[in-house]
């Protein structure tokens, strides 16, 4: 009887069939890659954010619901399947703080039910990040925050420009603080022609160490504003100097606590050189508009003849902006003001503050890569070598 011949079983595998369009194409490479994004609500500025982010990515925007019930609850429903994939959520804080965090906590937590694997926060401007320090009966607010967030089900942050670095420390999770000024810098390096004549001005001894950043990279002088006119985070009483006084107890007399002296601020002075000079003012955060403005003044009296603000988050409370918009527009003069687009949500738009910066899309355009086997200084060199993006645009208006 003749032997049959076992020949080894072959695989049908399914013909291939390429994406019917651009946004099958874009399904397909988002499920390859193992990773969506999601925005944590329907703002103008984060849905434009996670928009240039997906278009830059490839990907397709996930598919979500962020509202607010007729009670004032916040409500999120996730219309898709996120099971076992790395989950982006772009939050940009508006004016209205808590319920961003509240929607980004209720969003992190929804994700998290559904069994996502890792779910990566973007979030350009942290809230909160000048609470970070006990102040008299206080609490510290930014690790409160923090706890929330990981107890939420958050295992990643993609942040800029924390106020304090040391916050990073709040959180048992890794955090990744980017940085703008690279960007700043080079658009000082190609907006301003006569920038060599230059000087970098810390607006308070606080801003000295971010500001010697600045000059050390650009190889210009440094100067700093300090006196009765600056109200630094250091000058601020915490309330906490002394004990409690004990009644009925014997005290030595070679044991008597020493008294504070109070302190006493000299007058304002400008430590360096701006005269005949452009004075670019670099910080973290432009909220408190005074304080830029009696800068500036200072700097004019001292005989600088340009004077530029630059700062990441651009807050711009809408009550100071239009009150002080003269002050730093003056006619005749070149002053300029710019920040990135993190918080655009926070500057009403129907409010004329002088300023319209291009949004900052390199850094947190592609946040897998520093997630997905990229670190975060090649992903730097990238940015920078491709193209040299152009990050910040300014255009200054002049006040009849």
């Amino acid at each position: 009887m003749p032997r049959k011949l076992l020949l080894p079983h072959r695989a049908v595998c399914p013909p291939f069939r390429a994406p019917r369009g651009p946004h099958e194409a874009l399904a397909m490479n988002a499920a390859r890659s193992g990773y969506r994004v999601f925005s944590a609500n329907s703002t103008a500025a984060c849905t434009e954010l996670a928009k240039r982010i997906t278009e830059r990515l490839g990907a397709e925007l996930g598919k979500s619901v962020v509202y607010q019930e007729t009670n004032g609850e916040t409500r999120v429903e996730i219309k898709e399947s996120v099971r076992g994939q790395d989950i982006f959520i772009i939050q940009t804080i508006p004016r209205d703080v808590n319920t961003a965090v509240m929607e980004l906590l209720i969003m992190a937590y929804a994700l998290k039910t559904s069994c996502a694997r890792n779910i990566i926060g973007v979030i350009p401007y942290f809230p909160y990040s000048k609470q970070s320090k006990m102040r008299k009966r206080g609490s510290i607010v930014c690790k409160l925050l923090a706890s929330m967030l990981a107890k939420a089900g958050l295992t990643h942050i993609i942040t800029m420009d924390l106020h304090q670095k040391e916050i990073q420390g709040f959180f048992s999770f890794p955090v990744d603080n980017l940085r703008a000024s690279p960007f700043l810098i080079q658009y000082i390096q190609e907006e301003i022609p006569d920038y060599r004549n230059a000087v970098i001005v810390a607006k308070s001894p606080d801003a000295a160490k971010r500001a010697q950043s600045y000059a050390e990279r650009l190889r210009l002088g440094l100067a700093v504003i300090h006196g009765e006119a600056q109200c630094t985070e250091q000058d601020m009483d915490d309330g906490r100097h002394s004990p409690p006084m004990v009644k009925n107890a014997t005290v030595h007399p070679g044991l008597e606590l020493p008294l504070m002296m109070a302190k006493e601020k000299p007058p304002i002075t400008v430590v360096g050189d701006v005269g005949g000079r452009i004075a670019i003012i670099v910080d973290d955060i432009i909220d408190d508009v005074e304080s830029f403005v009696a800068a500036a003044e200072i700097l004019k009296e001292r005989g600088a003849y340009k004077i530029f603000v630059m700062a990441t988050h651009g807050l711009l409370s809408a009550d100071c902006a239009p009150s002080h918009r003269g002050v730093l527009h003056r006619r005749g003069g070149s002053n300029q003001h710019g920040s990135s687009r993190g918080t655009e949500a926070a500057v009403p738009q129907d409010k004329d503050c002088g300023h319209q910066p291009d949004p900052l899309r390199s850094h947190p355009a592609n946040p897998q890569r520093g997630v997905h086997g990229l670190s975060l200084p090649q992903h730097h060199r990238r940015l920078t070598r491709v193209g040299r993006v152009k990050v910040l645009r300014v255009v200054s208006r002049e006040i009849p």
